[in-house]
């Protein structure tokens, strides 16, 4: 049933779908995101890729990289905080806008123990409510975290943006400018996984943590069990097709079958810095928008302006 679908990536600052941008998937184009919680650019990465814009690449060279050669998808992003959040309160996860509870396949209570053990023990959730979720907090669920220097310090005629900092390589563990410094007097570990360890061991390491406005983070989720191109879920030693339990193919003709997949929210208040949405889209209805879409426009043709725009520092004040 997939290979009648094409897959396409949407982020944006909120749940509804005219705030989205389609992602360039692959490339070394993060998508510029703005909210009330913070600044970011987003890069999504999925291996064997196919799916929109057409003409994407179908991979990265992120996956030829170590430790990344296993993995299935990246979402990398670097953010700023418009203002503090509480560590206990920024979550990252999935979550749907319709309920799932008569759609959930067989060995789903299985699967979520297995990733419950084997990817995040801080994963929480009800996949039965009206609007299903799994969220972990971000401290814990995030494999690799990067901490930054205060960007809100900087000389505004710097020349500094955030762009300046991405990076298409993968980001590694660490701290820099500060940032290290900050992780060295709160005693966070600097191997990834001893850090999401050590931020599921107690409360208190939640309470003295806080996503600083005006700080500068980069960070990186991945793992090699979720297969977006065929909706498979495969841990060890156990494989689950979620496709074939959205409603059918009938159902999902005439609607797009689509995952809010992962949100970075603040759970508390339930602002979001960003949402990346997976969309499954049948061929046969992006053929028809193609046919009917008209043909790009030279932008000489009609003595245009044709200079491009670069963006200042300020501008993502």
């Amino acid at each position: 049933m997939a290979d009648k679908y094409l897959l396409r990536v949407t982020v944006g600052p909120s749940y509804d779908p005219a705030s989205h941008q389609v992602v360039a998937v692959n490339t070394s184009h993060p998508t510029t995101i703005s909210s009330t919680l913070g600044d970011a650019l987003v890069s999504v990465r999925i291996q064997n890729y196919r799916g929109l814009p057409r003409g994407s690449p179908s991979t990265s060279s992120y996956f030829s990289q170590a430790p990344h050669t296993h993995d299935q998808y990246s979402i990398g992003f670097s953010f700023v905080p418009r203002r503090n959040i509480a560590g206990k309160s920024l979550v990252f996860g999935n979550d749907f806008d319709h309920p799932i509870r008569d759609r959930i396949p067989p060995g789903f209570s299985a699967a979520f123990r297995i990733v419950k053990w084997a990817i995040d023990p801080g994963l929480d959730g009800d996949v039965y409510a009206d609007k299903p979720y799994l969220y972990g907090n971000a401290l814990s669920s995030i494999n690799v975290l990067n901490i930054g220097p205060k960007v809100s310090e900087r000389n505004p005629n710097s020349g500094w943006s955030m762009e300046s900092e991405h990076v298409d390589n993968p980001i590694k563990e660490g701290g820099y400018e500060g940032g290290r410094e900050l992780r060295e007097t709160l005693q966070i570990p600097d191997d990834a996984a001893a850090r999401q360890k050590w931020f599921l061991g107690g409360h208190d390491r939640l309470d003295n943590w806080q996503w600083e406005e005006g700080r500068l983070y980069k960070a990186d989720f991945f793992n090699p069990y979720l297969d977006f191109n065929e909706f498979a879920l495969k841990l060890p030693g156990f494989s689950l097709k979620v496709l074939g339990y959205l409603g059918g193919e009938d159902y999902l003709r005439h609607v797009i079958a689509s995952i809010r997949e992962y949100v970075l929210k603040d759970k508390d208040t339930d602002e979001i810095l960003f949402v990346v949405v997976f969309s499954l889209i049948p061929k046969e209805q992006i053929e028809e928008e193609e046919a009917v879409a008209p043909p790009p426009q030279d932008p000489k043709a009609d003595g245009s302006n044709t200079k491009t725009f670069e963006p200042k520092a300020d501008d993502l004040d």
